[in-house]
């Protein structure tokens, strides 16, 4: 009899520990749903989107499909919940979710608190305005001198506006949409935005434009910060090593042409 129970408490904490393995099996994704083309929600599903976990309605994007793509890499289930931007570090640290995956660009400053991946998309550095601006044939950042420019709160492109000469930097605000708003109404004269962002914001208003500059006239920026990358604690090395294994899995064709599928789908 003690023998048979012996087996029967084997069997049961087999059950349970296997139980615990497969409950964790999951990889729980973090991003605002707000920034497009990278993500964005949306109330009509189809092959890419996934519902937002605890809300209404799904989410698309580049970043959905790297998601998706190395939570079936690593064989676990993707689950998407959505913050606001400045809130997605500290949902991370508080281990609401196990990565960001958000076209965060890998900064010096967020590394001290977080890891970062390698990189999973580059980009580059615009300015959107509206066409009939009195900047409208700006071809440096210099020719942007005295305008009144805003940025997303807590995002480098906050930070890039300061190196406008005599720039009039407005307060940053919290959302795209809102930021579009301001140009569109006359409160902004432009706003800077990464290259995708600003070509999908751009399809969306006929009214609006995005500059790029040649090399030597734009922003001075760093490779980190061209660059994005996944964010995870500091303390999941396991799991950077194999996101890490995934990334360097992925060409730069086939990123390019879900970038371009991401911009088709959200336009």
């Amino acid at each position: 009899m003690k023998k048979i129970l012996s087996v029967l408490v084997l069997i049961v904490t087999g059950i349970t520990i296997s139980a615990c393995t497969n409950s964790q099996n999951t990889l729980v994704v973090g991003l605002e749903a707000a920034y497009a083309p990278f993500n964005w929600a949306t109330q009509t599903p189809n092959e890419h989107t996934v519902r937002i976990e605890g809300q209404v309605g799904y989410v698309d994007g580049y970043d959905v499909v790297v998601a998706q793509h190395i939570a079936d890499e690593l064989n676990m289930k993707l689950v998407i919940k959505v913050f606001k931007w400045e809130g997605l570090i500290t949902a991370l640290q508080s281990k609401l979710i196990d990565v960001i995956i958000a076209g965060m660009s890998p900064t010096a400053e967020r590394a001290k608190t977080v890891n970062f991946s390698d990189v999973y998309y580059r980009s580059e550095q615009v300015m959107v305005l509206l066409k009939t601006s009195t900047f409208n044939e700006a071809t440096s950042l210099a020719d942007f001198s005295g305008a009144k420019v805003v940025a997303q709160l807590g995002t480098l492109q906050d930070d890039l506006a300061d190196q406008i000469l005599n720039v009039n930097h407005l307060t940053p605000l919290e959302s795209y949409g809102a930021i579009t708003q301001s140009v569109k109404s006359g409160e902004a004269d432009a706003f800077v935005a990464e290259l995708p962002v600003a070509q999908s914001i751009t399809a969306t208003n006929s009214d609006l434009m995005y500059i790029q500059f040649s090399e030597g006239n734009g922003f001075v920026v760093t490779d980190e910060q061209v660059s994005v990358s996944i964010a995870l604690r500091k303390s999941d090395t396991d799991l950077l090593e194999s996101i890490n294994t995934v990334l360097a899995g992925i060409s730069e064709e086939q990123r390019n042409e879900w970038m371009s599928a991401a911009l088709s789908r959200q336009n």
